[in-house]
């Protein structure tokens, strides 16, 4: 959209959409699994909307992973301040129903902060949804693979997998008890090995495809419905 496609649709509606990613180890998936997936997921949902779909912000609060080549990080405070300062812009232009579509779970110290921040404006209401998390979402993860996690088939489609890189075959166990907090990204590295946090690392198309429309439908229903 140009400048002014912007400021037309503003005379009729106030809702955007700002996804957040990460750049950060994904086992045999791109780095950029985290970006690619929240963009879509937003931009796949908006787009019969016709909302717009802000840049998805590529770095995150990863520090755990650091020990993995590729791996990019910033401080919570930092990544506070940036997101403050996006909602901020966007609310300047006008708008006023913002939902944030995040795709990285490391991301969540800075969700009090937003919500915090919508509250405090007059007219704003901002939605945080983490998109794999939604409950319909993670109920068609569980009933395939409870044990699905970060790096598995949940995360698995043809514009997150790498070309040239064949996952192993079969299932991981579930890594438990490993938090950002606790341990660190020498620890993390040493125990999960290749970086799957557990689950199949890769499941039939129809699976995931159906997977993903669910995924689709409900992000689609936190732009619409409630407001």
């Amino acid at each position: 959209m140009t400048w002014m496609q912007v400021e037309e649709y503003l005379t009729r509606d106030d809702r955007c959409v700002v996804p957040l990613g990460c750049t950060e180890q994904h086992a045999y998936l791109s780095l950029t699994t985290d970006n690619t997936l929240a963009d879509r997921v937003a931009t796949e949902a908006a787009e019969p909307l016709g909302i717009p779909v802000f840049p998805v912000v590529p770095y995150g609060i990863t520090p755990y992973f650091m020990d993995y080549p590729g791996t990019v990080t910033v401080s919570p405070v930092t990544y506070e301040r940036l997101l403050l300062e996006i909602l901020g812009s966007v609310r300047r232009h006008g708008f006023k129903r913002i939902i944030v579509v995040n795709g990285h779970g490391g991301n969540a110290p800075a969700r009090p902060a937003t919500e915090a921040w919508a509250s405090r404006r007059k007219g704003v209401r901002l939605r945080w949804h983490d998109w794999w998390r939604a409950p319909r979402t993670r109920a068609s993860i569980d009933a395939i693979d409870p044990d699905a996690s970060h790096a598995s088939w949940m995360e698995s489609y043809p514009w997150t997998r790498v070309q040239g890189v064949e996952p192993p075959e079969g299932h991981k166990a579930r890594t438990r008890g490993m938090t950002g907090d606790e341990s660190s990204p020498a620890r993390f590295r040493e125990v999960l090995g290749d970086g799957s946090m557990g689950g199949f690392y890769e499941r039939g198309a129809e699976e995931t495809l159906a997977l993903w429309r669910v995924a689709v439908e409900e992000t689609r229903e936190i732009m619409t419905d409630g407001w």
